[in-house]
Parts: C-alpha cells; structure tokens; sequence
C-alpha cells in the first residue's frame, strides 16, 4: 500500500463488510508536551533505495520546509529509521514542546527533477491536556490470542464519530460495531465520556504493524506485535 500519492485534500470512503477504507488529506495529531511520538510512513516498494526525510514547515509550505533529519539518522530530538523489509520508516520525536505545533511531512526523494517528492502530510498541535491519545502507544499479544486497546478523548470529542484504522491498508472499523476481518475478529466499544476501546481477538502474525485511534479530525498512532503461539501443551495420563 502506498500513501504517499493521495492527492491534497482528497478524501474517500469505500466500505468493504462493515470495514471502511479512509484517506485523509492530512494526519492531525494533538500530542502531549514533555512526550514522545513515534509514526509510521509508508511508502512503494520502487523508492526503497531512495532517501526519506522527515522536514517542517510553520506556514505549512512543503516547498520551503526545513528537513529535520534522513533515514537511519538521529539529528536533536528527532530519529528516523527506515525498514525496507516493511516498506515504511518511522519518525521519532522527542521532548516535545509547544513550538513545535505545525506542518510536517514524511516525504521520500524521488530524484528526478522534473518529478516532485512523494509525502504524506501531518499536522501537529503540541499541547498539556492532549484531545486524543492512547494509554500504551505500544501493544502486543501472541498468535491466535486478543490483545486490548484504549483510546481517550476530551469532552469536546464525545459526539465525534471514532474508528480504529490500520495504517498499511487504511481500513477502518468504525467503533459500537464488531467485525471480522479475513484474519482476526475486532470488536470496539465507545463508553460516551472519555474513552474507546479496541479488542483484537484471534490473532494473526499479519494483523501485526501500525494503527490509528481515530476521533473526528485526530488521530493517534499505536503499534502491534505479535508473537509465536505458546507451544501446545502435551499432558502424560498415564497408563
């Protein structure tokens, strides 16, 4: 799945069994000052010889942006590690702070200069009391058992539609409904004040990666690791 070529301020809906498929003009985030971030950046097997870059512009102009930092390098408070096995590298922020609210964008270089940059786009707001966020960033379960997500919003977000997405698809399951995907059974539940919450059952190596909390315009990155079932378990009876 490539991102990078949704044009700017595109955004569609197919539905696929309960699953919605979701693009975004640009990823809004509301991340908590003093924090970390890592997010994912996906990106077509072709570029992965390529140079990706993380960059930032105030006045949200990609053509003026200023690059933060290249894959597999850590510059300041900022780390990007790409892994072309997956194709997508991640970007780290670190010690976040109120200045660093704004536009930025995962992009890779295309080389060609008559062919501009491939990017996806985010808009970042650093603030004290995030509007959307998750209680562990990071989740993991074992293959063929359930792993467990909370997502939290502020008051203002009560009435906002909320969907748990994944990002190398970017299909969605739109929260107060259970589906069933071709690997594991997803069922979330709203509880109509401050949190969502996100059940992942039957477990497939595949469901592992990269998802989204999604309210209204934000959204949050989580990631998911799956490991080996436990070996099965063979119990002597006797004779």
């Amino acid at each position: 799945m490539f991102i990078f070529f949704i044009p700017s301020n595109h955004i569609c809906s197919d539905v696929f069994t309960g699953i919605e498929s979701q693009r975004w003009s640009a990823r809004q985030l509301s991340l908590q000052s003093g924090g970390n971030f890592t997010i994912p950046c996906h990106y077509d097997m072709k570029y992965i010889q390529h140079k990706k870059y993380w960059c930032y512009n105030a006045g949200g102009a990609f053509n003026y942006c200023t690059i933060l930092a290249y894959e597999n390098t850590t510059e300041d408070r900022v780390t990007v590690t790409d892994y072309p096995a997956q194709s997508l590298f991640t970007v780290t922020m670190r010690d976040l702070r109120s200045g660093d609210t704004g536009m930025y964008w995962c992009a890779v270089e295309t080389i060609r200069l008559t062919e501009p940059d491939v990017k996806e786009q985010f808009y970042i707001t650093v603030k004290s009391d995030p509007d959307v966020s998750v209680l562990e960033s990071s989740v993991s379960g074992q293959e063929g058992g359930n792993v467990s997500v909370q997502c939290l919003y502020s008051a203002g977000y009560q009435n906002e539609q909320k969907w748990w997405c994944r990002s190398k698809d970017q299909r969605c399951y739109t929260v107060g409904r259970t589906d069933t995907s071709q690997n594991s059974t997803v069922q979330t539940s709203d509880d109509g004040r401050k949190s969502f919450s996100v059940e992942m059952s039957g477990l497939q190596k595949s469901d592992a990666g990269w998802y989204w909390c999604k309210t209204g315009d934000l959204q949050v990155p989580v990631h998911l690791s799956v490991s080996d079932a436990p070996p099965a378990t063979i119990t002597n009876t006797g004779i």
